[in-house]
């Protein structure tokens, strides 16, 4: 059971990482205007989810990708806080946008409980 949590949050995150590219327009739209070179910052976090993926799914690096994923998924809070503060500006119902919020902290439980998974 807890290899199919490990399997299930690395495809998850794999996912998340090539829905940067494939929806580049959404995420960079996500971040506020004034944020700079939003674009790259997309497709750079895109990248930084697929090899972190990857890094979960492979036993040698398992345990720093989990810890690395943990850090991101906090550096990446305050872009839900942002979307959830103006949910007029998306077409996602402004429920969802704050159910994220919490969401995020069993993302990170989650992250660093299948992290030890040997």
């Amino acid at each position: 059971m807890k290899k199919i949590a490990l399997y299930v949050f690395a495809i998850l995150f794999l996912l998340a990482g090539v829905s940067h590219f494939v929806l580049e327009p959404f995420f960079t739209h996500a971040m506020p205007d004034w944020v700079p070179f939003r674009p790259v910052i997309v497709y750079i976090s895109g990248i930084m989810e697929i090899v972190l993926a990857i890094g979960l799914m492979r036993k040698r690096t398992r345990r720093k990708a989990g810890v690395l994923i943990a850090i991101f998924l906090v550096l990446i809070f305050p872009v839900n806080i942002y979307m959830a503060l103006v949910p007029e500006q998306y077409s996602i119902p402004t429920s969802a946008l704050w159910l994220r919020l919490p969401l995020q902290f069993v993302l990170i439980w989650w992250v660093l409980k299948v992290r030890k998974v040997v």
